[in-house]
């Protein structure tokens, strides 16, 4: 494939795969994140190639000029400063140019900090929602966690060690004192992972944390069944969506059994009037 998406180590550099250091070697060019960050990595397995630095600050003017080159035949690998590109980090738009292009591409399977992150946590694996960094502004940060507090899925969020302890009471205010873990230093000799409520890690790093941070939360616990699931059944039903759909709605919004649903809906399709006799 002319282009080639290669996570890098997180933390250990024995996480590198053999594969990935093969399509590094066979690439004639190397777009990364940041040089001073690569190099070393680089010389670590004996690689040299032309580097392109390639960061969010100039991703739309490289993405074109790399594109350029993969069209004229040449084969080039994207790296990051750490993990999968284009998760949190640069690789999107050269990514989607190449898709409008018909330009070939692989990407390998590789580290990624929020994987491993999410299963040390303890809290359910699945289903999650990946965020990656709140907002920095308050009202911005304020109205994407009132966008995922009603989802019952597991929250994924990267954190920096300087803005932790503000967005964990920032979330703690929003969603309640919910089970949580932060989990720092994926791969790395003092890899930790805190366990406990929103608000014990926020005490935990009152005093400052440091390294690589990634945050898990529980989700929203479902709404207590109750009389108004068959309201909102009926209109559902008016809305035209699919009993299949409404059942599966109803039992994950307010907890009411997918037996109890489907018996409702057949009582109203069974006393409706083009139903009597």
């Amino acid at each position: 494939m002319p282009l080639c998406i290669v996570p890098t180590p997180v933390g250990n550099l024995e996480d590198m795969t053999p594969r990935g250091l093969r399509m590094l070697e066979e690439a004639d060019f190397i777009a990364c994140e940041d040089t001073r960050s690569s190099l070393p990595l680089l010389r670590r397995f004996n690689i040299s190639k032309p580097l392109v630095a390639y960061h969010a600050f100039n991703e739309k003017g490289k993405a074109e000029a790399i594109l350029e080159r993969l069209l004229s035949g040449e084969k080039g690998a994207i790296i990051s400063d750490a993990g999968t590109p284009g998760i949190s980090d640069p690789g999107y738009e050269i990514i989607r140019r190449c898709i409008e292009a018909g330009v070939g591409i692989t990407v390998l399977p590789g580290p990624t900090a929020f994987v491993p992150a999410l299963v040390l946590s303890g809290l359910p694996p699945y289903p999650f929602l990946f965020y990656g960094f709140l907002p920095d502004k308050h009202g911005d940060r304020e109205r994407t966690i009132l966008s995922v507090a009603s989802l019952p899925w597991t929250l994924v969020f990267y954190v920096s060690p300087h803005k932790v302890s503000k967005h964990l009471l920032h979330l703690h205010d929003i969603l309640g004192d919910r089970k949580a873990a932060l989990v720092r230093e994926i791969s790395k000799i003092y890899e930790e992972a805190r366990r406990g409520t929103l608000s014990t890690l926020a005490e935990s790093v009152r005093d400052g944390v440091k390294g690589e941070l990634v945050l898990i939360v529980e989700g929203a616990a479902p709404a207590p069944a109750g009389e108004g699931w068959r309201e909102k059944a009926e209109e559902l039903v008016e809305r035209g969506v699919s009993s299949r759909e409404v059942v599966k709605m109803l039992s994950e919004e307010y907890g009411v059994s997918k037996n109890d649903v489907k018996s409702f809906l057949f009582q109203q399709e069974s006393s409706a009037p083009e139903h009597r006799e």
